[in-house]
């Protein structure tokens, strides 16, 4: 265990693929002398399997420039964003907008604290994928004020659901 956490370190700062074929060659060496683990043989195959089942997204933190290497890391920045907020918010449990708006809200928030965006990102912007995440955040909100009119008044909520019902199937 103690030889995949150093490979797995990458003090030395190889590219992702040098540290992949390492690991490898590591997991293929713990396969071919397996049984010189004795009892725990079993443990061995368990580590190369649960090891395969991360390897697809294991070394891609290798392959980009600051993605933390750990969870420990993305907590920290999570728990970080909760403290902020709570703190701007006076509320003492999480919006719930970071639930319904977080694909956006947390990406915007922790680019802000690392840097202070200026006019020529605000320009760069792709107007097409942010419209296209607004249509795909404004989907759920819809669904919830929908839900929240029906409950104030479901006789008129039905009734014009049943006006526009009958307004598409009549000809012009």
């Amino acid at each position: 265990m103690h030889q995949a956490a150093h490979i797995l370190k990458n003090e030395a700062e190889e590219a992702a693929s040098s540290v992949r074929r390492r690991f490898d060659g590591w997991l293929g060496a713990m396969a071919r002398h397996r049984d010189r683990a004795g009892d725990l043989g079993s443990a061995v195959d368990h580590f190369r399997k649960v090891a395969s089942s991360y390897r697809p997204g294991l070394f891609h933190c290798y392959a980009v420039p600051g993605l933390p290497r750990t969870n420990n890391d993305l907590e920290h920045e999570f728990g970080s964003q909760r403290y902020h907020e709570r703190r701007a918010s006076g509320r003492k449990t999480a919006s719930p907008g970071t639930v319904a708006r977080g694909e956006a809200r947390l990406p915007a928030a922790i680019a802000t604290r690392l840097r202070k965006p200026s006019g020529a990102d605000l320009g760069r912007a792709d107007r097409a994928q942010w419209r296209s995440l607004r249509h795909r955040l404004d989907r759920p909100r819809y669904s919830s004020v929908m839900r929240r009119r029906f409950r104030q008044n479901p006789a008129a909520y039905l009734a014009d659901l049943e006006q526009k019902a009958c307004q598409q199937t009549l000809p012009p």
